[in-house]
């Protein structure tokens, strides 16, 4: 199928904002005094905080929330003192971030752009990256670790989230309607290409955003290929393990920390 699928997924995303999507929910009055006290925590997965010895000192970061719109991440390290760009793909999204900085004075840019292309930024623009779960909504992931790097000044960081890929083995249908998990697809998983015409039609109608899944060596192998060195990890399950089958049994999301040599 011929697609624009940054395009799709744009418009998807904006669907997803208008549906109040627990991601595109802006962080709260008091949890940016909370983050102007010193109090504050980021998620990149659904449930475990960030470890605040991944942070660097935030007073004058330059910080890139890459992916990472809707009014949540990008707000709270404005208020912690950090110098805030987020990059995302949907102009709602980015709207979040807006309308939090408006409601809290606090100074944060925001562009529309392709998380795979940071053609925008120059070479060491920024000291830390904070890219939550999102790459499963792009078929390719090594330019966004690439152009991450190139970004990063000697010495910075980028954290991630991401999925592990045994999330997209099983038949969905089966596992909503009857709580059954039985594997189905091959990996990597892709929307388009792993549904048959007739379900690829169904989703598309829909109008959900597509998703990719991407193997481990592309999302660890890939930043490593890219120059990071990883210097943290973690696992994490889906908050609501009654909608999510698969979080009663293994955790399924991955959050890492990459250093940009010096």
């Amino acid at each position: 199928m011929n697609m624009d699928i940054r395009d799709y997924n744009r418009k998807a995303w904006d669907r997803e904002v208008e549906n109040e999507n627990p991601w595109t929910i802006p962080v709260s009055h008091e949890e940016i005094e909370a983050a102007r006290r010193g109090e504050w925590q980021i998620v990149l997965t659904p449930i475990i905080p960030v470890p605040r010895d991944w942070f660097p000192e935030l007073n004058g970061c330059r910080l890139l929330c890459l992916a990472s719109g809707g009014g949540q991440q990008g707000p709270i390290l404005a208020a912690a003192g950090a110098s805030v760009t987020v990059l995302d793909n949907s102009p709602l999204q980015l709207q979040r971030d807006r309308e939090v900085a408006d409601r809290e004075g606090l100074s944060i840019r925001t562009v529309e752009g392709d998380m795979r292309d940071l053609h925008m930024f120059a070479v060491e623009s920024f000291d830390l990256i904070v890219h939550p779960v999102s790459n499963l909504f792009i078929p390719d992931i090594q330019p966004v670790w690439e152009e991450s790097f190139r970004v990063l000044q000697p010495g910075g960081a980028m954290l991630s989230g991401f999925n592990n890929p045994v999330r997209y083995l099983f038949d969905l249908e089966l596992e909503e309607n009857e709580r059954i998990l039985q594997v189905k697809y091959a990996l990597p998983y892709s929307d388009l290409e792993s549904l048959d015409p007739e379900q690829k039609q169904k989703f598309i109608d829909s109008g959900d955003p597509l998703e990719f899944s991407h193997t481990l060596d592309a999302q660890i192998g890939g930043q490593l290929k890219a120059g990071f060195i990883l210097t943290g990890f973690y696992e994490d399950y889906y908050h609501d393990k009654e909608m999510d089958l698969l979080s009663r049994y293994t955790p399924s999301f991955i959050a890492t920390r990459a250093l940009k040599p010096s």
